[in-house]
């Protein structure tokens, strides 16, 4: 999970710098998907370097993707809103805000199964071993 959470804020400061260059350079606003992503690069390297900080490294990655999502959701629910032939009034800022919002998501999936696993990989392994005591 740490190198998939690495790997996010990699893609959230590619998203943040083509937002700023795509809109113009308009507004700093546009680079907010980079400095989240920085803020979720640091969380993977130190989950990834202090074993016993993986998990509340994991677990501050997950809640900073939902606050990312928080944030960033306008943007998708604008770019639904063109489904139905609505134009958004800054189009650039309602994509580059979808597409966060469709990566914060899609970690939190990753995140919240990786979870569901560690929890059942201890359980199984625990009533395997008390099936062979019996």
């Amino acid at each position: 999970m740490p190198k998939l959470t690495i790997n996010i804020g990699v893609l959230l400061i590619i998203l943040g710098i083509f937002s700023y260059i795509l809109t113009g350079a308009a507004s700093a606003t546009a680079l907010i998907p980079s400095f989240f992503g920085l803020a979720f690069i640091g969380l993977g390297a130190l989950g990834k370097k202090n074993e016993s900080m993986r998990k509340h490294a994991m677990h501050a990655a997950l809640l900073l993707a939902i606050l990312g999502l928080g944030g960033s959701f306008g943007g998708l629910i604008n770019m639904i809103g063109m489904i139905g032939g609505e134009t958004p009034e800054r189009l650039g800022a309602s994509i580059g805000q979808a597409v966060m919002a469709l990566i914060c998501i899609f970690f939190i999936v990753a995140g919240v199964k990786s979870f569901i696993d560690a929890r059942k990989k201890p359980a199984a392994d625990t009533a395997f071993e008390d099936g062979a005591n019996n």
